[in-house]
This record gives structure tokens, C-alpha cells and sequence, in this order.
């Protein structure tokens, strides 16, 4: 099934192909056609949607997330999960502990198994010195009868759809898939749950066409992929690399935190000199004010290159969304920052040529108009004692 996928692409476009082979190599995660991919440019978009096929499952619900809070949100997800698994679905929740630690009640797992909800904690957090500890799952994946499965950057809990406002306007985003690319997003969750519980799961009775009732059609090529710190190969920096260092028009970029290597500075700033139109919207009201601080201390080196940065006035984006020339689009997990990219366990879905990458593109103009542009003006009027401050933090950006 891969490779005449694979050759579709070469013949399609040699460096789309390249990108492809990347994640297929080094993330073991091939690419599909025969999937619907739906984009949401809002929490409450992602919100319905995933409430209507919750409701529509018949056979097992996969939820693994790295932020669960009880609320507006979180609430009627349970109520459907519940009615699900009394009527004899396979309902499996899996959360990250430090994610949810001031989240849900001490041992909420077992609340959950009393209610027929298979539930697990992910790197239980324990208040001693040890680097374990850093490695959190902070993916967000969604399976419905293997067949519909959900990513991005929205938890479950209420800021996510603005029910509560922390921060100004949450701005986030997700994707929904259908069909035969949701088996990589099926594989995810299997392989953490089977690490987490000690157990060995049969994947083969999870695959798509098992429940799968729609033929999808072709709709440009899917790939979704996972990247973790145990295997020292930095999957997501290296398909963000990929895609910026391959542009030929333009890549946008929005996430709420900008704390960079040298290596991608360097390939934003050189795009930007190579005449590629290169735009990041980053958050004007953050959620870390010292996380923030860092970012905003990247902003006149990136500038002066000629990378345009804008801050999202109506408060906090934090959506991980990359795109490029009409044609790649990356919707995910993954921040720009050091905890994402080398120790946390991550997800995203990469796109060639899928029709929802043109709403991805539209959403960051969209979310553009809204956003103030920053100057190098701006960045040379910040008083010297912020500017110190801000570099000074720089030394800390590993720990944030």
C-alpha cells in the first residue's frame, strides 16, 4: 500500500516525496490517501464535532490527552463516554499526570474505571529530582472506531472553547480525520496504552476498514506522525526544518511560544533572505510571562532577516500549525520551544496537497487582521533593563 502511495508522490512533486520519506524512515509513519481531512480554526468548532462523533461511535473510543479538567467541556464528553461504556463500547482514557495535576481530583483514574471507562495516568508525577519527570505526553489524539480520529492542539478543558477566559481569547486549532490515515493515529494510542498498562493489544482488530462503512476519496496525501525523546532523532524540529528550509513562496507559522535553537533561526532567517515570505503570529497576552519574555527576545534578529512577527491582540494562540505554498501544512502538538521539541511525546499530521490546507491558510490570515504587527522600531523602544531581562532568561529556555 506505501509505496505506490510513494511513487504517487515523486511523480507528483520530488520534494514532497522527500518530506514524506523523512517521517517514514524516522518516524515509522506512513503516508494515506483515501482520507477526509476537516480543519477547526476554534476550540468550539473542535468542541461539536468531536461531541457528534463521540455520540455516533458503536464499537470503541480511544482518548488520550495531556490536559483533562472537569467543566463545561470535559462534563458532556463524560456523560457520552459513559453511556458508551455501559452499552458494551471499549472506552479507554489515557492523561498525563503533571498535565491534569491541578486538573482532576487525586485518583480520578479510578472514578473513571468505576464508571467502565478504562483509564490510565501517564508518568505519574512524583515531587522528587529526576528527569524523568520532563517527559510528558502531551499528544492529543482521538479515535472512534478506528475510523474517525481527531489531533491538534485543543485539551479538554474550558479555556480551550472559551467557556472560561484566562487569557484573553483562546485561539486554537485541530484537525479531524476519516478514514485510512486514522490507523497511524490508532497506533499512537495503542503503543502508549499497551507501555503505560503492561499490556500487549492485538492492532490488527483496530484497523480502519474493520468499522469502516465509506470509501473517502482522494483528497491529496495524509501522513500522521508521532515524535518522542527516546530515540534521539527530533522528528518534529526536523519536519519544521523541512518544510522551512524547502519553502519556494511562503511558510506561515502560529504557536505560542518561540524559543528557537540556532538551527531553526538560522532557517527561518535565511528563507526570509531568499526572498520567502515568512510570517509567525505568536500570543500578545501570554499564559508564562517569562516564556513570553524569551519568545519576544528572538523577535529583532528574526526581524532584521526580514521574518514579519505578529502578536495575537485578542489574547492567547495556541495552536502549532505550519504552512506553506499552497501546498504543505503541518497541524499538531508541537510548540516551538525545547520541552516540545526534544522532551515531550508528541503528534501532528503533515498534508500535500489536501483541500483543508487551504482553510488552514485562510485561518492565519484571518487570524493576521487581528494581530499587531511587531516593528524593529517596537523591539528597539523596549527600555535596556527589559532587554536585559529578556536575554538573561534566554540562559533558562531549555528548563521552559
Amino acid at each position: 500500500m506505501i509505496a505506490p502511495q510513494l511513487s504517487q508522490i515523486g511523480a507528483s512533486s520530488r520534494t514532497a516525496q522527500l518530506h514524506s520519506n523523512y517521517l517514514q524512515r524516522y518516524a515509522y509513519c506512513p503516508p494515506y490517501q483515501n482520507t477526509r481531512s476537516v480543519y477547526f480554526s476554534c476550540g468550539e468548532e473542535k468542541f461539536e464535532a468531536l461531541k457528534k462523533e463521540l455520540a455516533a461511535a458503536r464499537y470503541y473510543i480511544f482518548l488520550e490527552y495531556f490536559i483533562i479538567e472537569e467543566g463545561e467541556m470535559w462534563d458532556p464528553i463524560l456523560d457520552i463516554l459513559r453511556r458508551k461504556a455501559a452499552e458494551g463500547l471499549d472506552v479507554r482514557v489515557l492523561y498525563d499526570d503533571l498535565g491534569c495535576i491541578f486538573k482532576l481530583p487525586d485518583g480520578y483514574y479510578s472514578l473513571l474505571e468505576s464508571y467502565g471507562i478504562h483509564s490510565c495516568v501517564f508518568n505519574p508525577f512524583i515531587p522528587v529530582l529526576n528527569l524523568r519527570m520532563n517527559n510528558r505526553d502531551h499528544r492529543k489524539i482521538c479515535v472512534i472506531d478506528g475510523h474517525t480520529g481527531f489531533t491538534g492542539g485543543i485539551n479538554l478543558a474550558d479555556e480551550y472553547i472559551n467557556v472560561r477566559q484566562l487569557y484573553g481569547h483562546w485561539k486554537d486549532t485541530a484537525i479531524m480525520l476519516q478514514g485510512d490515515a486514522v490507523w497511524s493515529l490508532t497506533v499512537m494510542f495503542l503503543t502508549m496504552w499497551d507501555f503505560v498498562r503492561g499490556e500487549k493489544s492485538d492492532f490488527e482488530l483496530y484497523r480502519p476498514e474493520i468499522h469502516q462503512s465509506v470509501q473517502y476519496p482522494l483528497d491529496g496525501l495524509v501522513q500522521p506522525f508521532t515524535d518522542n525523546p527516546l530515540d534521539n532523532e527530533p522528528v518534529g524540529e526536523n519536519v519544521y526544518l523541512n518544510m522551512i528550509n524547502r519553502a519556494q513562496k511562503y511558510v506561515y507559522i502560529t504557536t505560542p511560544y518561540l524559543i528557537i535553537s540556532n538551527e531553526m533561526m538560522t532557517a527561518l532567517t535565511n528563507a526570509a533572505k531568499s526572498g520567502v515570505d515568512v510570517r509567525i503570529i505568536t500570543p500578545h497576552i501570554p499564559d508564562k510571562w517569562y516564556v513570553h519574555m524569551v519568545s519576544q527576545a528572538h523577535y529583532s534578529q528574526l526581524i532584521e532577516a526580514g521574518v514579519r512577527i505578529f502578536e495575537y491582540t485578542p489574547g492567547f494562540i495556541h495552536a502549532k500549525s505550519f504552512v506553506a505554498d499552497d501546498l504543505y501544512a503541518v497541524v499538531g502538538t508541537i510548540n516551538l520551544d525545547y520541552r516540545s521539541l526534544y522532551l515531550h511525546f508528541e503528534c501532528a499530521t503533515w498534508m500535500y496537497r489536501c483541500s483543508c490546507i487551504a482553510d488552514v491558510c485562510a485561518d492565519f490570515k484571518r487570524t493576521q487582521q487581528v494581530s499587531q504587527e511587531i516593528t524593529l522600531d517596537d523591539c528597539r523602544a523596549v527600555p535596556f533593563g527589559k532587554r536585559l531581562l529578556r536575554n538573561l532568561l534566554k540562559v533558562f529556555a531549555p528548563l521552559m
